[in-house]
């Protein structure tokens, strides 16, 4: 089984994608050791969930509220209420990514569709690119901790752990994550001397939020019918893609049958990759079963971490270090379902787990070599990679305290999904 490991590390030293390094390996294995029929079926059986289906409709929406100008209503609503506050531009940046977080579930729908108007606004005030940039990097994290939440679907799917109980149990998370960035950019606004703009009268906050309400109601409709019980997060994740089709077609009057044919084409074109890599991993999944790797790990750590707390810190710095260096999505396909039985037999509750993990893959996505996120903003944004690394390293700090802080304190996850 070593050569299958060196295997990997070799290819993905390459430069091969994890995906097709993925496949290599795993059907290498197949031939050697039997049982290449099943690779198909188990490919298959991957991809083979009510739940996922979630994921392309939350792609779809993210897509549709970029494509009508929601992400321009928001960010002018977001001005209105937090702009006259020291740090200006930044309070706005972080409001916006929340508000729009609650209709995406994707940091990189957030960093692709709010970065250009927030880094555009931020230079034109005076801020520096590379803290423009690294704030639209950090802020856009706040997306999957929100409902709703891609990785949380997919976390859910993989776990067996109810999607509704995740998405609820991230709302805290997500506005103490806010909530410390605020914090880090007031300090660092007032030192630098950057611009604020004037206080705006009722009348103005109340003419941002007549215009940016329809999409506002957005999340109110996700998180009120799963808490409810209404529907199902599948099921929200449908009644949000017409419920922004709605938007733009018959309230905002900005979609055309073009738009919705490149919305419709960027969301099979992310849809393809994310399943795509789900039936790699799955494939994978079946040969570390096959070989009782998952069993020899879990053992690992409950022999040698019987603490809770001991295991969770010892996960999220292993998790730390493979989000530097493998995309977010295959590490979460990878060790959820090998930690989950461990974190359940160390007394953590399943919810409480996967909120802290998605946290830690959202941090993963912002720290370089990877930092998938920067690279994004780096596009939209036109700023060289090397300027978002190294400004980015000021607002990990405020993101790892929030994290320590849901490893600590449980309860600010599962207070919310108690109530359900």
């Amino acid at each position: 089984m070593l050569w299958f490991f060196v295997g990997w590390v070799v290819l993905l030293l390459l430069s091969v994608p994890i995906t097709f390094s993925v496949l290599i390996v795993s059907i290498s294995y197949l031939l050697i050791n039997g049982g290449l029929a099943m690779a198909a079926q188990r490919m298959v059986a991957g991809v083979n969930s009510f739940t996922l289906l979630a994921v392309p409709f939350f792609i779809f929406s993210g897509n549709l509220m970029n494509a009508t100008g929601i992400t321009t209503r928001i960010f002018r609503f977001a001005k209105a209420m937090v702009g006259h506050i020291p740090g200006g531009l930044g309070h706005v940046n972080i409001l916006a990514s929340l508000l729009f977080s609650g209709m995406s579930g994707s940091a990189h729908a957030d960093a692709g569709g709010l970065g250009k108007i927030e880094i555009q606004a931020m230079r034109e005030e005076g801020y520096d690119d590379g803290f423009a940039g690294a704030l639209t990097s950090a802020s856009s994290i706040v997306g999957p901790l929100m409902p709703p939440s891609i990785p949380m679907v997919i976390y859910g799917s993989v776990a067996s752990v109810s999607v509704g109980r995740l998405f609820i149990g991230g709302i805290i998370p997500a506005f103490l994550a806010s909530l410390s960035l605020m914090v880090l950019v007031f300090f660092i606004a007032r030192k630098r001397k950057y611009a604020v703009y004037a206080r705006t009268n009722l009348r103005e906050k109340g003419t941002a939020f007549v215009l940016a309400f329809p999409a506002l109601v957005t999340p109110v409709i996700i998180i009120g019918g799963i808490f409810s019980g209404v529907f199902t997060p599948t099921e929200a994740a449908a009644v949000t893609s017409f419920y922004a089709l709605f938007l733009g077609m018959f309230v905002y009057r900005t979609f055309t049958m073009k738009k919705l044919w490149e919305v419709l084409r960027d969301t099979l074109n992310s849809t393809a990759e994310i399943g795509f890599i789900i039936a790699a991993i799955s494939l994978m999944g079946f040969v570390l079963a096959r070989e009782q790797i998952p069993q020899q790990i879990a053992q690992f750590f409950i022999t040698y971490t019987s603490h809770p707390i001991v295991f969770l810190l010892a996960v999220n710095v292993m998790l730390l270090l493979l989000g530097t260096v493998v995309e977010t999505l295959a590490t979460l396909l990878l060790v959820v379902p090998i930690l989950v039985p461990v974190a359940t037999a160390l007394g953590i509750s399943p919810v409480h787990f996967g909120v802290v993990v998605v946290m830690n893959m959202m941090i993963g996505i912002l720290t370089p070599p990877m930092g998938v996120s920067l690279f994004v903003v780096a596009k939209v944004g036109n700023i060289p990679f090397g300027t978002l690394a190294r400004a980015i390293i000021p607002f990990l700090v405020p993101l790892f305290v929030v994290l320590m802080l849901l490893i600590f304190f449980p309860q600010l996850v599962l207070f919310l999904p108690s109530l359900m």
